[in-house]
């Protein structure tokens, strides 16, 4: 596609509409034109492809795929290598799946332990969670495969996220909020940077021209395309102004009939409509023409990826006299057969080879000791406990469940569930030899 003679070609209403989605997952097709569409889909830590009853939660079912450890597991192996590995296996899957762009990975801090989304992102150091992201974005743009980092910026919890508002100063911005966002843009080159939802010093940052244009593409030289997070356009004509190109998800066509009068009464420059849709044409025309490796999709080798990544994300607290590695005969507590290995919302991914711990070891007893909400019952503490005094080590699986931790609120407090903790207390009594395994995505206390 020849961009500047495509985007001459096009009326101005025709580019208005160019800069937002079709449907929930693509960009619009304009045939007179020869655009093609764009599809998207979430990927911070494996595909969630939808074609059918789309949302932005993870509720509906998706297409499946190699679900690699979330962001706060990888991020404990302080190795950019092997985030690239996983960015470049996510690509492969994103190809055959006929996606264009990955929406991962996530660069926010970690700033608010109660964040409900902490499991999607990699580190409270912005050094760190910088170089991993950069990581992935280099493996999967390798591939032929469009990366959006998210959420720009200082979007660090789940609560009113829609109208919260970041207040702080510059100093802490540059050199906290933003540093990881300019080390993965600067090193990464990712196709596409996703605004964040809440106002950034009291301005919406889909609205935030210091934010996307002088920051971003001024100072840290991006050249791709700024999308919204999935309904995060607060003023179209503000948007335009301050550089967010694409508004996600489509459908609305949200202010566009106050975007065309704004440019025909003066208000609105045509030229920020212009950089905007030629922003969106050339999107279109690398996902049409970027040459593509002839790698195939090896799924056996993306879970055996998973498998290495999981392990070297895995972090040992304490061996207390050289109880691990365990022997056989091991019995084992909760959680152990419906494994805690990624949060809710919009990165959920539905897996297409899943291993329970219980499973490597054929020969445990296992007693539940807790439901899958984390309660218990008298009933339930006494099978574990019975389980445990008959056991060379009991190993017990305990951490947070899924109602704990998601995307689109925040927890109340940093308690595990009371059911846990009352069946480790129990298991504890009945037996000095005892290994606990934590499974969540973030801080987790009694």
């Amino acid at each position: 596609m020849e961009v500047e003679k495509t985007l001459a070609q096009m009326t101005l209403e025709d580019k208005i509409a160019l800069c937002s989605g079709a449907n929930f997952w693509e960009t619009k097709r304009f045939e007179p034109y020869g655009i093609p569409s764009v599809f998207m889909c979430d990927g911070p830590h494996g595909l969630r492809k939808q074609e059918e009853a789309a949302d932005m939660l993870g509720v509906n079912r998706a297409h499946p795929a190699t679900c690699f450890p979330a962001e706060v597991t990888t991020a404990a192996s302080w190795d950019p290598v092997l985030l690239e590995q996983i960015g470049a296996a996510i690509a492969e899957e994103a190809r055959e799946q006929d996606v264009d762009l990955v929406l991962g990975p996530g660069a926010n801090l970690k700033r608010n332990p109660l964040c409900g989304r902490s499991f999607e992102y990699f580190s409270e150091d912005p050094l760190l969670a910088g170089k991993l992201a950069a990581g992935f974005i280099c493996g999967a743009e390798a591939k032929g495969v469009g990366t959006s980092l998210k959420h720009l910026a200082a979007n660090s919890q789940e609560t009113c996220r829609f109208t919260s508002d970041s207040v702080l100063d510059e100093r802490a911005l540059r050199e906290m909020y933003l540093t990881a966002f300019e080390i993965a843009v600067r090193e990464g080159k990712p196709s596409t940077v996703m605004c964040a939802y809440p106002k950034l010093n009291g301005i919406h940052c889909s609205d935030h021209q210091e934010l996307l244009t002088g920051i971003l593409r001024s100072e840290w030289g991006f050249d791709g395309l700024v999308l919204t997070d999935w309904g995060a356009m607060n003023n179209r004509i503000e948007g335009f102004r301050a550089g967010c190109d694409l508004s996600m998800p489509g459908g609305s066509n949200f202010m566009e009939k106050e975007v065309l009068e704004a440019v025909k009464t003066g208000k609105l420059p045509q030229k920020a409509v212009d950089a905007s849709a030629r922003r969106v044409l050339e999107l279109v025309s690398r996902a049409a023409e970027k040459p593509k490796t002839e790698t195939s999709c090896d799924y056996q080798a993306h879970h055996v990826l998973a498998k290495e990544a999981a392990e070297q994300g895995a972090v040992l607290l304490h061996n207390k006299d050289n109880i691990l590695p365990l022997r056989e005969g091991t019995k084992i507590g909760a959680m152990a057969k419906s494994m805690r290995f990624q949060g809710a919302g919009s990165s959920h991914i539905n897996p297409k080879r899943l291993s329970q711990p219980l499973s490597f070891l054929p020969h445990a007893v296992y007693a539940p000791g807790c439901d899958e909400r984390g309660d218990t019952t008298d009933v339930l503490l006494a099978e574990a406990i019975q389980a445990a005094k008959e056991a060379q080590i009991a190993v017990v699986f305990a951490g947070l469940p899924d109602r704990y931790e998601s995307e689109g609120f925040d927890r109340e407090n940093m308690r595990m569930p009371e059911g846990h903790l009352r069946m480790i207390d129990a298991v504890a009594r009945a037996n000095a030899n005892i290994v606990v395994v934590l499974l969540c995505g973030c801080a987790a206390a009694r």
